[in-house]
């Protein structure tokens, strides 16, 4: 099964918590929106960063690996009015994503490449993509989140439509992590349908993110802990990075 097929369509409900709010205003006052402004949402998923961004004024474009994902993020554009293009490929590849103002890998996306030859592609093709200061903006989560907190497993979550058992198992590789999920879902009947999914995240130190950024080209970067909330330095669990073009 192709990853998130089947978690698409409960995405949004678990994801409800997320402040997407404050990660568009984070880019948005950086990168403030003006005509024309370009935009590019990597790993867009069902596209509700890609509406906030559109309805504040940039001119936006989806890549998400996921066709699924992409058929929920094409639906909520439409019913908010907005217009929004959309590429299914993986970001390592991001074909034909020219003259970008802006990239944006938001909620650890980046966190889904397994190698830092991976990273360092993905690096390379935004930079290729964005016009002479253009800025890419994107968070990774913390070595402190892989190695001590995900495997405090397993995790559940329970609501009236939704439930799931959340194990995860550290990786092979150095600050990787398995998550295996199994989903119990109810449907119009009071029955449950129960299907599981498979992610394997890894992370790598922040400093090696920040050198393979100037490695590829870019100028400046910049490193944050406080985007969401203010998090102690012992205990950050996510990093939010900037870099200029």
């Amino acid at each position: 099964m192709a990853m998130y097929d089947r978690f698409a369509f409960i995405y949004d409900r678990l994801m409800s918590d997320i402040p997407y709010a404050k990660y568009a205003e984070w880019v948005q006052k950086e990168a403030p929106p003006s005509a024309g402004t370009k935009l590019v949402d990597i790993g867009c998923g069902t596209g509700v960063l890609s509406v906030q961004f559109a309805k504040a004024g940039y001119e936006v474009l989806g890549v998400d690996l996921s066709e699924a994902m992409l058929t929920i993020a094409q639906n909520r554009t439409v019913e908010n009015n907005t217009s929004i293009s959309f590429i299914c490929q993986s970001m390592v590849e991001l074909d034909g994503v020219e003259e970008m103002d802006v990239a944006v890998i938001a909620i650890d996306s980046l966190n889904y490449l397994n190698t830092l030859e991976e990273v360092e592609q993905t690096f390379h093709h935004i930079f290729r993509s964005l016009v002479k200061g253009g800025q890419l903006f994107f968070d990774v989560h913390s070595l402190y989140k892989m190695d001590m907190i995900y495997p405090d497993g397993p995790f559940t979550y329970e609501d009236d439509q939704v439930a799931y058992i959340w194990n995860t198992e550290l990786g092979e590789e150095q600050h990787s992590i398995y998550h295996d999920i199994t989903f119990f879902v109810r449907d119009d009947a009071d029955y449950y349908e129960r299907f599981e999914e498979s992610h394997y995240q890894r992370a790598f130190p922040v400093e090696q993110y920040e050198n393979l950024l100037k490695k590829v080209g870019f100028s400046s970067v910049f490193v944050s802990t406080s985007i969401f909330e203010e998090q102690s330095k012992e205990e950050v669990e996510r990093f939010f990075i900037h870099a200029v073009k």
